[in-house]
């Protein structure tokens, strides 16, 4: 790149997604003066509701039915089939978003342009399938959506364009994707403006800083006390959608009971407890220590219950000063990351 500009200033468009990251840059691309000629998706996988097998929502696939787009949705985008299907087509350009498969070279080649890809990250930190939940996790500061000539290499190809945006002290994972999911939509426009005139450049991106953003795992949640209150905070803003941040409360006189921490905050104080101690227990929070500070627990959801406040939490159950949370610590793997 650059490329060619085109006659008419609009492409024809294969859009690539399932996840609702995508969502927004799919009703841009379908409202936009380019043409979106088909949807290729994921599979739909059967998922069990309360016993009962259900479709796997994809609003991707809801979206396109709506507006009676064709739908493709092979097992391997990378086999001779895949490609003969969008080769039909004969696009411009494919764009990609939150699709979960990597393009091999000869699928990118089914496109004159090949493929753009939209990342919810600020590459080339935190490549990989989770870069929103870790960003927060680790504590950045400023975060952002980046736009990428795609290689088959898992999120390294060139920059295209870059989005960037700090990370509110309160904001969890769910809350971050919604507002990059919106902004990278206008940057996938604005970088399809640069393509079609023939004016966008490419940025190589630096390998040397390069981390990682791995799939999160449910083990990933397990609070270790021995942490920092800042620390766990985090956690539980950076999983609050999946896998959520939880512990075991060792009850005194019941066997322990798995809690999901939904809602927390930091409070300073000056530890002589072990890590995992409740020192306070209501009446709007319950004060836990930890390697540093404490942690003000304000909602949980005991195991096979509904989201409580602490208020509701203490009508059911007897909790005390001076009972222990945890269990065997757990570090997520979190690769090369910071």
């Amino acid at each position: 790149m650059p490329h060619e500009p085109t006659s008419t200033g609009a492409l024809r468009l294969l859009m690539l997604g399932t996840g609702p990251f995508a969502l927004p840059t799919f009703l841009r691309l379908l409202d936009s003066p380019h043409e979106v000629a088909a949807l290729i998706t994921r599979p739909s996988k059967p998922t069990h509701a309360r016993g009962k097998s259900a479709a796997e929502f994809n609003p991707l696939r809801a979206a396109a039915e709506q507006r009676g787009l064709p739908i493709h949705a092979p097992d391997s985008i990378n086999t001779d089939a895949a490609r003969a299907e969008m080769a039909h087509y004969r696009p411009d350009l494919l764009v990609v978003c939150d699709y979960g498969q990597i393009l091999s070279a000869a699928s990118l080649g089914v496109a004159r342009l090949g493929g753009i890809n939209l990342h919810a990250s600020l590459l080339p930190k935190y490549r990989g399938a989770a870069p929103i939940q870790w960003a927060i996790y680790h504590g950045d500061a400023v975060t952002g959506a980046t736009i990428i000539h795609m290689t088959p290499q898992l999120d390294g190809g060139p920059c295209l364009a870059q989005y960037r945006t700090p990370i509110e002290p309160s904001e969890t994972a769910g809350d971050l994707e919604t507002r990059l999911a919106l902004a990278g939509a206008e940057l996938v426009l604005e970088t399809l403006g640069a393509l079609a005139s023939g004016t966008a450049q490419a940025l190589p991106q630096d390998q040397g800083q390069a981390s990682k953003a791995p799939r999160l795992k449910k083990a990933d949640g397990a609070i270790d006390w021995s942490r920092t209150a800042v620390e766990i905070e985090r956690q539980i803003r950076a999983f609050h959608t999946w896998p959520g941040t939880f512990t075991s409360w060792h009850r005194s006189a019941a066997e322990p009971l798995r809690l999901i921490l939904d809602q927390a905050t930091v409070v300073q104080r000056t530890n002589i407890e072990l890590p995992g101690t409740l020192v306070e227990a209501g009446p709007a929070r319950l004060l836990i220590t930890t390697a540093r500070d404490a942690l003000a627990v304000e909602r949980l959801q005991p195991a096979g219950k509904r989201m409580l406040s602490v208020p509701e939490f203490l009508n059911g159950y007897p909790i005390k000063s001076g009972e222990r949370f945890g269990e065997p610590p757990t570090t997520p793997a979190v690769g090369n990351g910071p």
